[in-house]
């Protein structure tokens, strides 16, 4: 067996740069996806009958379609119709709209899981719908859905490696192009999933960290 990680080293750079590319990428469509998620749980519980069908047929659509189709409908399919989105966009737009709807199903199941009398109790006592939500729903649900958003968010960040087929030189696509000149393959992917690793650590030990505190609250 003939390794040599010294090209690991030598191009040390072009890791640094994928990795912080994936990671802006993640952190963008994590937040955006989050704020997609939060609106469409709440539409989802809603009694208007038009947006909770409308949050429906959008975690139907978005669940039932693998991500890659998502992110190839965006950056190949819209051009066709006149909608020229850049890689990063669509990258980005991909990944928050696929997230968005996981973590809508995952926040709408927290919400499902608090007794509604805790909300009647709230109005009855003056607070608004809103107001009730924020202060007295919104800190359990929190608590309850905490591991489970980890995890999406953790999912997220290696779903990030399907933005390299739409040219997006995120870690992964890095790691191939340095293949395409070196031919080592191992010596790259290796190194590449390293790093996938050490980012997801740091989102686990985060997450430890705040499950923790949030068991105390």
């Amino acid at each position: 067996m003939n390794l040599d990680y010294s090209i690991i080293f030598d191009k040390y750079d072009i890791f640094l740069k994928g990795a912080l590319v994936t990671l802006e990428i993640s952190i963008i469509s994590l937040i955006l996806g989050t704020i997609l998620g939060i609106v469409f749980a709440l539409f989802r519980i809603s009694s208007n009958p038009i947006l909770s069908g409308l949050a429906g047929v959008y975690v139907w659509i978005v669940r039932g379609t693998p991500l890659l189709v998502q992110l190839f409908i965006l950056y190949f399919g819209l051009p066709q119709i006149g909608i020229k989105l850049s890689p990063m966009v669509s990258g980005i737009v991909g990944l928050s709209v696929n997230t968005g709807a996981y973590i809508a199903e995952i926040i709408r199941s927290g919400i499902q899981a608090i007794d509604h009398g805790q909300m009647e109790a709230a109005q009855s006592l003056g607070m608004s719908y809103p107001k009730a939500m924020i202060r007295i729903i919104g800190p359990q649900v929190a608590k309850i859905c905490v591991p489970s958003l980890v995890n999406q968010f953790i999912m997220s960040l290696k779903n990030s490696s399907m933005a390299s087929l739409v040219t997006i030189s995120e870690l992964f696509r890095a790691g191939e192009q340095l293949i395409a000149t070196t031919f080592r393959s191992f010596e790259v992917y290796t190194t590449v999933a390293v790093l996938y690793l050490a980012m997801n650590s740091v989102f686990m030990v985060i997450a430890n960290m705040l499950e923790k505190r949030m068991g105390k609250i």
